[in-house]
């Protein structure tokens, strides 16, 4: 149990949503300010809090991904059953997609005594807390708020994880089962009709090679996802018109949590308001015929990105309806967004997504890109703990046949320091795969645009984007990840994806002119490898 006397404060995020950067700075401003923070975490389900509030004086949701409306539909109900007026309730985080236009009412009209619909300063949350509890008594410290321990799902039946390819019995009768989870999944259902789809069709493995070649450029890549085809189609060939080669569905946040009626509900929405309600593309409700549209029309290599906790039908769709690198791995998406999720389930999920497509190139001779997400938890991380968790989740892979592989890494702001980093990653990359015998599997590597906060001044931002792209093409990496302007206040818009995309490809050309210090990029690469 904490000790003082001040206000007490429940404080946590709801439904899927895994951002934790921003809970954990508000967290400590409010200990050290004198509050007494019961902290939940991320991921909860609504009635966590409730049935903690009756102890607390404040109650603090955050979302962060636009779906609240979703996550808060019953609130009403379990404020009546809970009876849990006493305390304060504040929401706040990114409420949202687009346009915040009538939200704080609704949502003060729900039951939400404060509403922060947008990003909002520390120091104003601060000032009205402190206006709300002036004349406030704090609640008696209750020890029960305290040993209570926070929500717990049951843990699911585990089963050992091992080295070798996984037994082909094994792989089928998962993958009837996997298909069976949503109706879209027969669709998939046939190997070979997907394969003589996906033959036909841009591959980024190719343009992948070509640009480590030096056949290409550095690959361009900006991120996208709305949820109705006829937009992503749209947004798709807006991104092609800029000059951008390869393309990526960002999978909203339901179905990285495998919420697809969630997912159904929110695609009717947005057909009969015209209004966006998911923050991405929901590549399984959408199904293989969609997928298949989007590509025939756009003819661009195109990729899936998402972090998806049971990621294998979101797999096998995306391959059958012609995507040919699929990003995810078993560490890089799974310890920095879900907080119960045994790490063995997550290797053998991806298992089968990396036997699915190792068997692609075993029956059709298909090499796919199998991606993985060295930014982790987005903010500042080592160059080797990034490099280590690729090498790691890129090893499993080829074991189960994968031969084309995409590492990536998140820029620290450190130009000698990133280029050693990924230059260190691919030759680390194919040293370990030589020394286990795979000498055949295509590296890649993926420069991720600065992930930690960004400036708030546009000029600043712009700045920062043009630069990192310099930094990008310095190292030598296959692809670049790219970034808006707006990136510290608000989801871009298609306005601003393309005057993104247009700051990197000017700073790509602009790396011509510039030049790296070497001998401090062998000092990093030095240390990163010790």
């Amino acid at each position: 149990m904490q000790n003082g006397t001040g206000h007490t404060i429940l404080l946590g995020g709801v439904g899927g949503d895994s951002h934790s950067v921003g809970l954990t700075i508000l967290r400590q401003a409010l200990s050290k300010n004198g509050f007494q923070v019961r902290y939940l975490g991320t991921q909860n389900r609504l009635e966590d809090f409730f049935k903690l509030a009756g102890m607390c004086d404040v109650v603090m949701i955050s979302s962060m991904d636009g779906h609240t409306r979703y996550y808060l539909r019953d609130f009403v109900e379990l404020m009546e059953r809970y009876q849990a007026r006493t305390p304060l309730w504040y929401l706040g985080g990114n409420l949202t997609i687009g346009d915040s236009l009538g939200y704080e009412r609704y949502f003060r009209e729900m039951g939400f005594d404060r509403v922060f619909v947008k990003f909002t300063d520390l120091r104003q949350v601060l000032q009205v807390l402190d206006a709300d509890l002036y004349a406030r008594e704090p609640v008696a410290l209750s020890p029960a708020l305290w040993n209570t321990p926070g929500p717990v799902t049951a843990p699911a039946v585990v089963l050992p994880v091992a080295d070798e390819a996984v037994d082909a019995a094994e792989f089928e009768q998962a993958r009837r089962e996997v298909l069976q989870h949503w109706k879209t999944g027969a669709a998939a259902r046939h190997m070979e009709e997907s394969a003589e789809f996906l033959a036909r069709q841009p591959s980024f493995p190719a343009i992948q090679a070509a640009s480590n070649a030096g056949a290409r450029e550095i690959l361009v890549q900006p991120r996208s996802g709305v949820p109705l085809v006829d937009h992503q189609i749209r947004l798709f060939s807006a991104f092609k018109a800029a000059g951008v080669p390869v393309l990526s569905y960002q999978v909203d946040s339901l179905t990285r949590n495998n919420n697809y009626e969630g997912a159904d509900e929110a695609i009717r929405e947005s057909r009969a308001t015209g209004v966006a309600t998911l923050n991405g593309f929901p590549v399984i409700n959408h199904g293989v015929s969609s997928l298949r549209r989007v590509i025939s029309e756009v003819k661009v290599p195109l990729q899936v990105r998402h972090s998806t906790r049971d990621p294998r039908l979101l797999a096998e769709i995306s391959y059958a309806g012609g995507v040919t690198s699929f990003e995810g791995g078993p560490i890089c998406y799974n310890i920095p967004y879900y907080k119960e999720y045994h790490l063995a389930e997550s290797i053998r999920n991806w298992q089968y997504v990396d036997r699915l497509t190792g068997l692609y190139h075993e029956r059709f001779g298909i090499v796919l890109d199998r991606e993985y997400f060295g930014t982790l938890t987005a903010t500042l991380i080592p160059p080797c703990l990034a490099i280590a968790t690729g090498i790691l989740e890129s090893v499993l892979a080829v074991q189960q046949g994968v031969k084309c592989v995409s590492l990536g890494y998140a820029e620290s702001g450190n130009r000698a320091q990133d280029v050693a980093a990924i230059r260190t990653l691919r030759q680390m990359a194919e040293d370990f795969f030589a020394n286990l015998g795979y000498r055949d599997v295509q590296v890649n590597t993926v420069f991720h645009q600065y992930m930690a906060a960004f400036p708030d001044a546009p000029e600043r931002a712009e700045e920062l984007i043009y630069n990192s792209a310099v930094t990008a093409k310095l190292s030598g990496a296959t692809r670049v990840i790219v970034k808006t302007p707006v990136e510290a206040y608000r989801i871009p818009s298609l306005e601003d994806n393309v005057g993104g995309i247009g700051l990197v490809m000017r700073g790509i050309a602009a790396a011509a002119e510039q030049t790296v210090d070497e001998t401090r990029v062998l000092e990093e690469s030095f240390i990163i490898r010790r």
